[in-house]
């Protein structure tokens, strides 16, 4: 371990602050991973809202005296289940947040920094709440309304794009088609919900009296008949697009084939109003067989359920962070379609959006959001992602999946990703009929399916409902719910055997060839091992499996490592085999 000159520096500059400041925190032996995630969260968002450079959590140094204590805290080898530290506290915080550990040989002892960038384009939470530092202490920023709108403000989320005027725009840079269907869409949204025919026959006739300047005035889409950002992005021309340079408003639709190749794409511009009807017209929404319960005969379904679709590219155009630059992109391979925007996803996580009934209290793009939603574009804010995963989970097709990370240019993505095909029918049929399962439980559970991973958390929530069995990263669904799902052979294969079911394959195969190669072996077991096993933890595992073997006499070798033959061993006679095989099965290390 060595002192870096720099890192010296700081933690001296650190020591002679006169107190503790919302960036700095000292600790002694603060070892507990929900508190140091909860550490991140607060001292990220605390350097942003007052404009610090980095944020400081130190170990090792007196809270009171600023004094060098050393600390036994070891960030590198501190692992969380089955997970190390780090990568456990970078899966919690969202958006990912920008840290680093450093180890500090100080003359009066061990002392670890842990570096905290300030959050950038929204706060930082960990498991999706999100903390401040108020004096020394660590706060919920929910419950301190203020700072959390200053915090905002900050970041740039409140100095929102497109609700700027935009200076020499004016009527005639708006398409006359997009005008008059805004026209439609907006009386819709007016009289949906009027119970009363005459108060709707008399509404729809003053609404039909308007002029087009008051139309979009009461849309929110132009301002005191000035044209604003969203007016252009949703009903301007495609010559009208030079007025919001450098932003690239387009939506891509392009085709790949089996091996990721292009085949054919074609990108659209404005007015969005008409251009994502016209990309999503390119989707080849084909039709697949699928079997109801009860019936010998397939019905017909639609790949994708076209609201689902339009859903999620509408939320594409309404998150996109149009000054990065970029294009929204509706990607179209043989199983699945994939959406993508720039920009950071401003809620602290999609559970939280699945859980909530509320929308979050910020949005970055809020008046091109407001606009949307009474083009009818776009669900009430807050309910369009829920309602994406509840029709998934009804049609029996996978959950959505979203990735969050970066472009080639280092800005923020988000990915949807839509599955057009069913990975399991009776499986998805039994979430289904379990009315007792939660939405948040139902997309866990396909994410086993998939093969995904969980947090450690959720897999034992899980596994205590009795929902999956194995170890991380080997989960499966468990032997319950595949009799339910009609998946009991998968259930076995997934499970796999005791060792002894092994070791009597090879003995029964040596008992019966005399030898055999360490290639034999692999021919003979790979494919019985369990299916949740990736190719290299199967090769572990038959490496543990023949050493146990070998150390307990059931086999042994001759011959260089590389050309070795396996042969039976003094404890693989008859009488000894089970007796012997039972004893190392106990044993053997997967």
């Amino acid at each position: 371990m060595t002192a870096a000159p720099h890192l010296l520096a700081t933690l001296d500059a650190l020591q002679r602050l006169p107190r503790e400041q919302g960036t700095v925190e000292f600790k002694s032996n603060l070892a507990e991973p929900e508190d140091i995630g909860q550490y991140i969260s607060a001292l990220a968002n605390t350097a942003a809202l007052h404009g610090h450079e980095r944020a400081w959590l130190v170990w090792g140094v007196s809270d009171g005296t600023h004094v060098v204590t050393t600390t036994t805290f070891d960030p590198f080898g501190r692992k969380v289940g089955n997970q190390a530290l780090i990568m456990w506290l970078q899966a919690l915080t969202r958006p990912r947040a920008d840290f680093e550990f450093h180890e500090v040989a100080h003359p009066l002892g061990r002392v670890v920094m842990l570096e905290i960038h300030p959050a950038r384009s929204a706060p930082v939470a960990f498991r999706s709440v999100r903390y401040i530092r108020v004096d020394s202490h660590k706060v919920n920023l929910s419950d301190h309304p203020d700072k959390e709108a200053r915090l905002w403000a900050r970041l740039g989320v409140k100095d929102d794009w497109t609700g700027a005027v935009v200076p020499g725009a004016t009527l005639s840079d708006l398409d006359a088609e997009a005008v008059a269907a805004a026209r439609v869409r907006f009386t819709e949204y007016l009289l949906r919900g009027e119970p009363d025919e005459r108060r709707h026959e008399a509404l729809q006739q003053e609404i039909a009296g308007w002029n087009d300047e008051t139309l979009l005035n009461k849309a929110h889409v132009t301002k005191q008949d000035r044209i604003t950002r969203s007016a252009l992005l949703l009903l301007g021309k495609d010559e009208s697009a030079h007025f919001l340079a450098p932003a690239d408003v387009k939506v891509t639709w392009a085709l790949r084939d089996a091996d990721n190749g292009h085949v054919t794409s074609q990108p659209f511009g404005l007015p969005f109003l008409l251009s994502t009807e016209r990309a999503f017209a390119r989707v080849r929404n084909e039709t697949i067989d699928h079997m109801p319960d009860g019936t010998l005969f397939p019905t017909p379904v639609p790949r994708y359920d076209n609201w689902v679709i339009r859903e999620a590219l509408h939320n594409a155009v309404a998150h996109q962070d149009y000054q990065l630059g970029g294009k929204i992109n509706l990607v179209e391979h043989p199983d699945r379609l994939v959406l993508s925007n720039l920009g950071q996803f401003i809620p602290p996580s999609v559970e939280w959006m699945l859980e909530h009934q509320s929308p979050p209290e910020h949005y970055r793009n809020q008046w091109l959001i407001d606009g949307m939603i009474r083009l009818r574009m776009i669900d009430q804010a807050g309910s369009g992602i829920r309602r994406m995963f509840a029709t998934q989970r009804r049609r029996l097709f996978p959950m959505p999946d979203y990735v969050f990370d970066t472009s080639p240019q280092g800005h923020p993505r988000v990915e949807l990703i839509l599955q057009g095909q069913m990975l399991d029918a009776k499986f998805a049929r039994a979430l289904m009929v379990r009315s007792d399962l939660s939405l948040r439980e139902v997309i866990q559970l396909d994410r086993v399916q998939k093969g995904r991973s969980l947090l450690a958390e959720e897999a034992r929530a899980l596994r205590n409902r009795g929902l999956i069995e194995g170890r991380a990263p080997r989960l499966f669904i468990s032997a319950k719910l595949a009799d339910a799902a009609g998946q009991k052979a998968r259930y076995i294969r997934n499970r796999g055997f005791d060792d002894s079911y092994y070791q009597q394959l090879v003995l029964e195969y040596l008992t019966t060839y005399g030898q055999a190669t360490r290639a034999d072996l692999d021919a003979l077991l790979l494919a019985k091992l369990p299916e949740v096993l990736s190719p290299e933890q199967k090769a572990h595992k038959l490496k543990n499996l023949l050493q146990a073997m070998r150390r307990g006499g059931l086999v042994h070798t001759r011959g260089p490592r590389a050309l070795a033959l396996w042969l039976p061993g003094p404890a693989s006679s008859a009488a000894g085999l089970d007796k012997a095989a039972s004893r190392l099965a106990s044993k053997t290390s997967e």
